[in-house]
């Protein structure tokens, strides 16, 4: 494959990618806390560490989500949404290391956010997100994939941990 369609299969599925990443991590970690929590408002000074580490852990977190997102168009053939998921299971990239890692990079984009704004209330946003993050995970998505992956998903978690990364570099998980 070469030029666009090495990255996305189809127009079709960037279009779609961009249409639910625009409605679930950016309404979650762009609109909510630009509208509600101060972002909009915050006076950002280079000089300041805090502000400087909250600047990198949103450009962090935004990166590793659009790797996670462009992995999904490739691999999975599906978008980052519950109703368009990947049709195949996604075991490479940064889902090599962890199971949740596009959770993980809006966490990053959110803390920053906090940083940034020094607002408390953003912090109790991110910990709701977070638990209501975590509970989706639990009660819909990992039974979700169980279903539709059977045995290769099972392989996959008992291999590649929910939030923290396996440090096993190198080697793949089986399963995928």
């Amino acid at each position: 494959m070469s030029g666009a369609q090495g990255v996305w299969p189809s127009s079709s599925l960037a279009l779609r990618s961009l249409l639910w990443t625009l409605l679930l991590p950016g309404l979650f970690a762009g609109y909510v806390p630009w509208r509600f929590f101060g972002l909009s408002h915050a006076k950002v000074s280079l000089s300041n560490p805090a502000h400087l580490l909250g600047i990198l852990s949103i450009v962090l977190g935004a990166v590793l989500l659009g790797v996670c997102i462009v992995e999904f168009a490739q691999s999975g053939r599906g978008t980052l949404s519950p109703v368009d998921p990947p049709r195949r299971l996604v075991v490479h990239g940064l889902y090599r290391y962890v199971r949740n890692p596009m959770y993980l990079s809006v966490t990053a984009i959110v803390l920053g956010e906090g940083l940034l704004t020094g607002s408390w209330t953003l912090s109790v946003y991110w910990a709701i997100w977070f638990l209501g993050a975590n509970l989706f995970v639990m009660g819909y998505e990992e039974p979700a994939l169980r279903r539709r992956f059977g045995a290769s998903y099972d392989a996959y978690a008992k291999q590649v941990g929910r939030w923290f990364p396996n440090l096993r570099f190198g080697r793949p998980p089986r399963g995928g």
